[in-house]
């Protein structure tokens, strides 16, 4: 069974979803002659609005300067018109269509809220009709955010069959996510952004530089055959 994060995985290094999120919390920092740090990326990756926000805020030191909630109202302006235009990363569509043509269940167990994943989903419709199903942020089901399982659990439940965490490999851009998965029992394949510090990279079972390079033989999934 494959729960993956490809609804972020679902870019490329012109164009990612990561990358938007950077980018615009960048230029809402620069208003305040503040700079972003990819330590404090590597804090949010993963975790709710909520708790995304709060760590924000609280390593930005923004308190007095703008609210949560006009920061969010002025991210979510910026990001409506950057979402949709994001592509697919290389490698995603093979491995997706190579899975599940050979009847492997994959979903998708993002801590991203379903209105952003619908956005910066909709032109990839036939990749995402190949998920079992997907599981988001704000589902009822998940109680806290990662670093904790609850929704990589939540995900595994889902599938029709009684899964086994051991028999779960998760695809994971994220250093909480990680974390999160290794926690869930599970096994991780990590393809981080390059401007992460490596230090971030340890839990993963394997860290690869583009998901070009997964080899489903090492996992022991049949080979691509191209």
């Amino acid at each position: 069974m494959f729960l993956s994060q490809f609804d972020d995985c679902a870019s490329d290094a012109g164009a990612d979803t990561e990358g938007f999120y950077t980018a615009v919390q960048e230029k809402i920092l620069a208003r305040y002659g503040k700079v972003f740090d990819w330590s404090i990326k590597a804090k949010t990756m993963g975790k709710t609005t909520t708790e995304s926000t709060r760590i924000f805020f609280e390593e930005c030191d923004l308190d007095g300067l703008l609210t949560p909630e006009q920061f969010l109202k002025d991210r979510e302006s910026m990001l409506k018109e950057l979402l949709p235009s994001c592509a697919a990363m290389p490698g995603v569509l093979r491995l997706i269509h190579h899975l599940h043509g050979n009847g492997i269940p994959i979903c998708v167990a993002t801590g991203t809220h379903k209105h952003h994943f619908a956005v910066k989903t909709q032109n990839h419709q036939e990749m995402f009709s190949l998920m079992h199903h997907v599981v988001t942020g704000d589902d009822p089901e998940v109680k806290a955010g990662k670093p904790c399982p609850d929704i990589f659990l939540a995900a595994m439940r889902r599938f029709e069959h009684n899964v086994e965490p051991g028999n779960c490999l998760v695809f994971e851009d994220a250093p909480l996510g990680v974390e999160a998965a290794k926690t869930a029992g599970m096994y991780v394949v990590m393809v981080p952004d390059p401007r992460l510090d490596v230090s971030y990279y340890k839990g993963a079972d394997q860290v690869l530089s583009s998901l070009l390079e997964f080899n489903p033989s090492e996992w022991g999934l049949p080979p691509f055959k191209d």
